[in-house]
């Protein structure tokens, strides 16, 4: 199995280099018919998200980045090995625009895991209802 890197995922979803663009959708429609497996991480997830929402890449809004992605996400042929944790943490970070991504991705863990409580400093946690902020 192949890994996906961040750029494949830009080019396809902002269209710049119409070629790589292209070749990145025909790769994409051959994963969402089962002909190729690809593999990626949260890691990537999250660059991808932040190079969209930066104002000096292509400050796009939350609901659009998440119109665009979440598609790709779901893609039949693509492995995440925590899928389900990226999805709701894209569902929470569209939803609430105090919370960054990494910030939602730990919330979306800790949901998984039936998990309340973390050690931060970070007060934006404060405002998710389900999250317990603790400071050492």
């Amino acid at each position: 199995m192949r890994w996906v890197d961040t750029n494949i995922f830009l080019r396809f979803l902002t269209g710049t280099e119409p070629d790589k663009a292209a070749r990145c959708q025909a790769l994409f429609e051959r994963m969402q018919r089962g002909e190729e497996q690809g593999r990626t991480a949260e890691a990537i997830v999250a660059e991808v998200i932040y190079v969209l929402a930066s104002p000096r890449q292509y400050g796009l809004t939350r609901p659009e980045i998440r119109g665009r992605l979440l598609p790709v996400l779901l893609l039949r042929g693509l492995r995440l090995s925590v899928k389900y944790v990226c999805l709701r943490a894209l569902e929470l970070w569209e939803s609430d625009p105090r919370l960054d991504f990494e910030d939602a991705l730990i919330v979306a863990h800790m949901e998984s895991e039936g998990d309340s409580e973390l050690y931060s400093y970070d007060r934006d946690f404060d405002r998710v209802p389900a999250v317990t902020r603790v400071e050492p």
